[in-house]
């Protein structure tokens, strides 16, 4: 095992199948960032999403995908270009990788592939003790990458430095732009009778921090994917009626049991009901 994996491995405490599981994708999620970093792909892209919140920003729930958007629009972008420098770096780690590229069907501005590795069997043999939680060795963790190759405009940049497994920075959305990405997924988000409860419970992070939302980058979005037509720009009072429909809406309980799996500490979710979720929205704050 490289020496550092097992010190990025030792920061996690690790008490669940689903904690190890989590601990091992975030650690993979930190090795690809590495290896798109070393191959430049930051001078065309930014990180944001559930992940880039989770590893820039401590948010307190783990989260599966690679999410990045194009600085400026460019469809003839590929994730074939960077597929090799993922492997070489992951394998340099010790681990063993697949890289599989998935063109965008129908057209769409979404670029996916995916990386796909035999990691568990490592952890057990570093973290004996995990192997009581019925960890399965053979296991395959997979991430998906994303990249939106026609990004709304209306959005800002900056870099962030991460010191493991070794020091590098990444280009991300900054946080104003981060929280209109999460409102665009949590009002427009289509997942047919299925709630994303990681969208909820990212609300209630960037709420509690006093983070604010950038308008024009929402209003951009939500236009830009057909969930706003008004000829009158998005302002706070019509996000805020959005957001009191979609709290209307929500089955709580089916948003709780969704985010439960990557949440540390359950307790934090004891509160969450439709009121808790109306004060919640009533304290967004939008520049």
């Amino acid at each position: 095992m490289h020496e550092a994996i097992r010190t990025m491995i030792q920061r996690y405490s690790i008490a669940t199948t689903d904690g190890a599981v989590n601990a091992l994708r975030e650690i993979m999620q930190q090795l690809a960032l590495l290896g798109l970093w070393r191959s430049k792909f930051f001078e065309h892209a930014a990180f944001y999403g559930g992940s880039a919140l989770r590893i820039l920003h401590g948010l307190s729930r783990y989260s599966e995908d690679l999410d990045f958007s194009l600085l400026h629009p460019n469809p003839g972008f590929t994730w074939g270009a960077y597929g090799d420098s993922l492997k070489r770096e992951i394998e340099a780690f010790g681990f063993e990788a697949r890289f599989q590229h998935h063109a965008s069907s129908g057209g769409g501005p979404i670029e996916s592939a995916f990386l796909k590795m035999n990691t568990l069997q490592q952890l057990v043999v570093i973290q004996p003790a995990v192997e009581g939680l019925g960890i399965n060795r053979a296991q395959v963790l997979r991430i998906k990458l994303e990249v939106d190759t026609d990004p709304p405009p209306g959005f800002e940049v900056e870099s962030h430095y991460l010191l493991q497994p070794i020091p590098f920075s990444v280009r991300v959305f900054r946080p104003p732009d981060l929280f209109a990405g999460k409102m665009h997924a949590l009002l427009c988000r289509r997942l047919a009778s299925r709630v994303k409860g990681r969208d909820w419970y990212d609300l209630v992070w960037y709420v509690g921090r006093g983070m604010p939302l950038r308008l024009k980058h929402l209003e951009a979005r939500m236009r830009q994917s057909g969930d706003y037509a008004a000829s009158a720009p998005l302002n706070a009072e019509r996000l805020s009626r959005l957001l009191l429909d979609a709290v209307s809406g929500l089955d709580v309980d089916q948003a709780r049991d969704e985010v439960m799996r990557f949440v540390g500490d359950p307790g934090s979710l004891t509160l969450w009901s439709r009121d808790f979720f109306l004060d919640i929205a009533a304290r967004v704050q939008t520049v």
